[in-house]
């Protein structure tokens, strides 16, 4: 995608070093940030310095890479595997990424692993690119067919589900990017979304590739249903169960409530690594991450160091759960890079798994 005219992915890497875009300094700034360990990377997905399921997987493939140049034992396989597993519960593909590492590094001799895991995270990037790539033109037809008859397409996002979550192209704005490519008359309403304001990395991704939006608060998006100014929702994942279920940004739930008390058709994104297998149903099964009470505390957007508080009584009790559950049955379809699975059933996901 593009910044200023000029191509970028999210994360790349010059031989040993691996380049990020430095995520929490967005929208104001564009930093780019080095990195040479395995803790780095640690520390950048723990710290959001990256974010989104299919990046944080990827990065982590990277952490490995770089773990291994000092030391390609398998003692230090294990300890790099262990702090980059603990950084983030939610997203699924963190752990694939680390899992597809291991297998790879325990079938080949110690001499030859560092070359082996930069070849193996390099695949797991530019397969990650490819299934977006796949996923958004699927998703195009989605797209191409509402626009017969509405122009033009209003579509309602949450979070920011852009090439900035993916290594390139995104997922839920994946379509969206080609649909506008292509030519297709599109207005997207972007969650902003609180407490982090993700909303705004894709007012950003989009204002800087031409496509039409207005950002709008959170809990904005139902009454626009109400009003028919929404088209379609389509929404990213951090994780997926066997089932359907869909964990994603907190208040994906009540975007899902609205979709379908309005008729309003509601779609996940979501590429294959993002589909635990393991876990047949999201609710009760799928861990949600609770982050520190500064991000509600701290209007992460425009200030790190000054903290809300109640005169006299210091600061707000808080809780902050960072994604929920939507189920099988609000979800209209998803969006997979293998194509559409319209309606959502054990048949169709079989079939998927199958795929």
């Amino acid at each position: 995608m593009k910044i200023g005219g000029k191509n970028y992915q999210s994360i790349w890497r010059k031989q040993h070093t691996i380049f990020i875009i430095d995520q929490t300094q967005l929208p104001q700034n564009l930093v780019i940030q080095q990195i040479r360990s395995a803790e780095e990377i640690a520390r950048a997905i723990k710290n959001m310095h990256v974010r989104g399921a299919p990046l944080i997987g990827v990065t982590a493939a990277y952490g490995v890479a770089l773990g291994l140049l000092s030391d390609p034992s398998d003692k230090n396989i294990e300890f790099i595997l262990k702090i980059l597993a603990d950084t983030r519960p939610t997203a699924i593909n963190l752990l694939h990424a680390l899992k597809r590492m291991e297998a790879v590094l325990k079938l080949t001799p110690l001499t030859d692993r560092v070359g082996a895991a930069w070849v193996e995270a390099d695949k797991i990037a530019q397969e990650d690119i490819n299934q977006n790539l796949s996923l958004g033109n699927h998703g195009l037809r989605l797209i191409e067919e509402i626009s017969k008859y509405r122009k033009p397409i209003n579509i309602l996002t949450h979070c920011n589900a852009g090439w900035l979550a993916t290594v390139d192209f995104g997922t839920a704005l994946a379509p969206i990017f080609l649909a506008h490519k292509k030519g297709i008359e599109l207005h997207i309403w972007v969650d902003e979304t609180r407490p982090r304001n993700q909303g705004l990395l894709t007012a950003w991704e989009l204002a800087s590739n031409g496509v039409p939006y207005t950002l709008i608060v959170d809990n904005a998006g139902g009454h626009l249903m109400q009003k028919k100014q929404v088209d379609m929702v389509i929404v990213g994942a951090d994780r997926v169960s066997a089932n359907g279920d869909v964990c994603n940004k907190i208040g994906t739930y009540l975007k899902a409530l609205s979709a379908r008390d309005n008729h309003v058709p509601f779609y996940a994104a979501v590429p294959s690594p993002t589909i635990d297998w393991q876990i047949q149903e999201g609710f009760g099964n799928i861990p949600i991450e609770e982050r520190s009470q500064d991000e509600i505390l701290m209007n992460s957007a425009l200030s790190t160091k000054k903290k809300y508080s109640l005169h006299g009584v210091g600061h707000p009790n808080t809780l902050n759960p960072a994604f929920d559950i939507t189920p099988a049955r609000l979800v209209t379809g998803l969006i997979t890079d293998k194509g559409v699975i319209q309606p959502i059933s054990s048949t169709t996901m079989m079939q998927l798994k199958q795929d």
